[in-house]
């Protein structure tokens, strides 16, 4: 990823495209084409930690420019706060349909996850912690459980819940945190908690 400290700074006179690098416009347009959000930290496997996402910062910096350049583009770059993240939100029919299955698909393995969760009595915040989430007597335990299958099929995840998981990992809701083990990113977690309080008040 590109370091934001590289970045040319804007001076008078000069417009916004001037204040950021082709590279790292580049960087943050790939981020959003291959399905994912942009959080504030990412899993640093090497160093075994959550790390600043220096893509974030360099959205969060110019917020602006990019809001800007996506408008252009035909979407829109929506902030969540309090999930500490950026998403693009299609504007077009197609898009928008191919971004309903895409959410929809996001939204059962989510919700399987939580569901699961809950039934072995912990609490949900401990999904988003690096050092809890889900262990591998978890991952086993969701495997066996016929009905968790039975949902993952619905939702076209054939391989089971691997290739689910491996499909939030491409997206930055879950962070694998070494061999047999996950845990949900800063954008897992809200949406897993929306999906609560929506199932709740529903």
């Amino acid at each position: 990823m590109t370091d934001v400290t590289d970045m040319p700074q804007a001076t008078e006179g000069t417009s916004s495209f001037d204040a950021i690098l082709p590279s790292q416009s580049a960087a943050v347009y790939r981020e959003f084409q291959a399905g994912r959000v942009i959080v504030r930290e990412v899993w640093d496997a090497n160093r075994s930690e959550l790390v600043a996402n220096p893509l974030y910062n360099l959205v969060y910096n110019h917020l602006s420019h990019f809001r800007t350049l996506y408008e252009h583009l035909g979407s829109e770059l929506v902030f969540n706060e309090s999930g500490s993240f950026f998403y693009l939100k299609e504007s077009s029919d197609d898009e928008a349909e191919e971004h309903d299955e895409h959410a929809f698909r996001v939204q059962v393995v989510l919700l399987l996850i939580g569901r699961y969760f809950a039934r072995s009595g912990r609490d949900l915040d401990y999904l988003g912690r690096p050092d809890a989430g889900l262990k591998e007597d978890d991952l086993s335990a969701l495997e066996a459980d016929e009905e968790y299958r039975d949902i993952l099929r619905a939702a076209r995840f054939e391989k089971g819940l691997a290739e689910a998981l491996d499909y939030l990992d491409k997206r930055n809701l879950v962070f694998k945190a070494g061999a047999g083990r996950y845990f949900l990113s800063s954008a897992g977690m809200y949406f897993l908690t929306e999906l609560v309080r929506e199932y709740e008040n529903g």
